[in-house]
Order: C-alpha cells, then structure tokens, then sequence
C-alpha cells in the first residue's frame, strides 16, 4: 500500500471536469484506489463518489492504492493532480 498526500492547487477545486478525467485515470490500474479528503473516505474510481467529496482548492486529500500496479498509480495520479490549473 502507497499512499501521497497532496494540497489542490486548482482554483475551481476538483469539479466535473477534472474529476471525471482522474477517475478514468484511476479505472486504468489494477490496484484499488482510495481518495480521503474532508473526513470522507471514496472509491477513487468513481465520479460519483469524488465529486460527493466537494475538494476545493487549498484542501488537502489523499491518494491510496493498494495493488499490483500501485507504484505507478500513485505517481500518475500524484501528476495529475499537481497539474491541475
């Protein structure tokens, strides 16, 4: 198990639009993927499930993943993230 913390850096926070594109992302590795962030712990592969989280910028969350493929399902979805604008 491998997990990242991160601050959002994007002034909208994770809204529609980016959180549809990570969780595609995150449907593309073997491993399970949990996102924790606002006292809310979510299946990362579900855009239902993130956009509950309501992520705003500034706020902390945490990548999870557990799994054959975690090394590089943490380091995709750590890039993702920090480039979000």
């Amino acid at each position: 198990m491998i997990e990242v913390n991160l601050i959002l850096a994007n002034k909208l926070g994770l809204h529609a639009r980016p959180a549809a594109d990570f969780t595609k992302l995150a449907a593309k590795f073997k491993s399970k993927i949990t996102l924790v962030g606002k006292g809310k712990t979510v299946d990362a592969k579900s855009i239902l499930m993130v956009l509950t989280m309501g992520i705003k910028q500034g706020e902390q969350l945490t990548i999870i993943a557990e799994g054959p493929d975690e090394v590089e399902c943490i380091e995709v979805l750590r890039d993702f993230i920090e480039k979000l604008n």
